[in-house]
C-alpha cells in the first residue's frame, strides 16, 4: 500500500499499532483507540492518534481503507460482560463500516478469529463447518455475517482475517500493555526471564499455531492491496504444545524454570485445545507466506531480555 489514507481501529493496541506503524512508512495513517487495552506509546510519530470508541458517531472514516481491529479480544472479557462484548465487537463493527460506506470507503479488512474452528490437530480450512461456544466467538462470527451483508448489498470489499495465536513479546514488543491477555509466548518468556514459573492451565499438551505479528501485518496489507472479500486464515500451518514452548524458551534463555500446572478455569466443553491453520486460500489469493518460523520468533522474543 502506498499513498493511501488509512484508518486502523484498535490502532494503539498490539496488532493495530504494529499495522499502523508499518503502514505509516508509505501512507497517511489514523489510529483510533479508546485506550481500554491500547496505548498511544505503541505508535510511531508518523501515525496520527485519535482517542475514541468505535461506538461513537462521526468517526474519521473518510479514508481509502479501514482496518477494523478494535475488539474485546478474549473469552474472559466477554464473560465478564457479554452485552458490552456484543456492543463493541458487533455494533462497533457495523457502526464503523457503515460510516466508512457513507464516506465513500469501499475497502475494509477486519479481524475475525480462528477459535470458531474448535479443536483441530489437522489444518483448518475456511470452508469447514464452524461452531460458536463462547460470546467472543459469537461476536466474531456475527462480524463475518455483517461483512457478507455489506459486501452483497453495497458491493464493498470485506476481508475477514481469522488470526491464529498472534505474538511479538512484552519487553520490547507491543504486548506489554496487554498483561494477562498477552499471547502465551510473551507471558511465558517474561515469566521465565524474570525467574517466575509460568502457569499452564491443564496438562501442557494443548497446542497453538503461533504466528508472529509481522506475518499478520503483511497479510492484512495484502488483503487490502488485493481488495479481498470473504474470510481468510492467517497462520503458519504448524502447531506446538505449551510444554514444548516452555522447553524451547528455557533453552533459548539459558534457564531451567519449571512450569506450574493449574486447573483450567475455562470449561472443558468450550476450551479450544488445539489450533492449526490452513492458509492455502490466502496464499493462492495474494501470494502470502509466513516468513518467521516458530524458532526464529521465539529467538526474537527472548532476545528482548538480553
Amino acid at each position: 500500500m502506498q499513498g493511501q489514507r488509512v484508518l486502523v481501529t484498535g490502532g494503539a493496541g498490539f496488532i493495530g499499532s504494529n499495522l499502523a506503524n508499518s503502514l505509516a512508512e508509505d501512507n497517511e495513517v489514523l489510529a483510533l483507540d479508546d485506550c481500554y487495552l491500547g496505548t498511544p506509546e505503541n505508535l510511531d510519530d508518523g501515525v496520527e492518534f485519535v482517542q475514541g470508541s468505535v461506538l461513537e458517531d462521526d468517526l474519521p472514516t473518510d479514508v481509502d481503507v479501514v482496518f477494523h481491529l478494535a475488539a474485546l479480544s478474549s473469552y474472559a472479557m466477554h464473560e465478564e460482560d457479554p452485552t458490552r462484548g456484543a456492543r463493541v465487537n458487533v455494533e462497533g463493527f457495523v457502526n464503523t463500516v457503515d460510516q466508512a460506506r457513507q464516506d465513500g470507503c469501499d475497502t475494509v479488512v477486519y479481524a475475525s478469529t480462528s477459535s470458531i474452528y474448535g479443536d483441530r490437530t489437522e489444518p483448518s480450512p475456511e470452508d469447514m463447518d464452524v461452531a460458536v461456544n463462547t460470546g467472543y466467538e459469537a461476536s466474531k462470527l456475527a462480524r463475518e455475517r455483517y461483512a457478507e451483508y455489506f459486501g452483497n448489498h453495497y458491493d464493498m470489499s470485506m476481508a475477514g482475517m481469522r488470526f491464529f495465536s498472534v505474538y511479538q513479546g512484552m519487553e520490547d514488543g507491543a504486548e506489554e500493555h496487554k498483561g494477562e491477555y498477552a499471547n502465551l509466548i510473551a507471558q511465558f518468556a517474561d515469566d521465565i526471564a524474570n525467574g517466575r514459573r509460568p502457569e499452564i492451565w491443564g496438562d501442557g499438551s494443548q497446542t497453538r499455531d503461533f504466528t508472529h505479528v509481522d506475518d499478520i501485518v503483511s497479510g492484512l496489507e495484502l488483503a487490502a492491496d488485493h481488495e479481498l472479500t470473504g474470510v481468510y486464515n492467517l497462520g503458519t500451518g504448524e502447531q506446538y504444545s505449551f510444554d514444548h514452548l516452555v522447553a524451547v524458551l528455557n533453552e533459548e534463555l539459558g534457564t531451567d524454570v519449571e512450569p506450574v500446572y493449574e486447573d483450567n478455569p475455562i470449561p472443558e466443553e468450550v476450551y479450544v485445545h488445539d489450533t492449526m491453520a490452513d492458509a492455502t486460500k490466502m496464499r493462492e489469493a495474494t501470494g502470502w507466506e509466513p516468513e518467521i518460523s516458530f524458532e526464529e520468533g521465539v529467538e526474537r522474543v527472548c532476545r528482548q531480555y538480553e
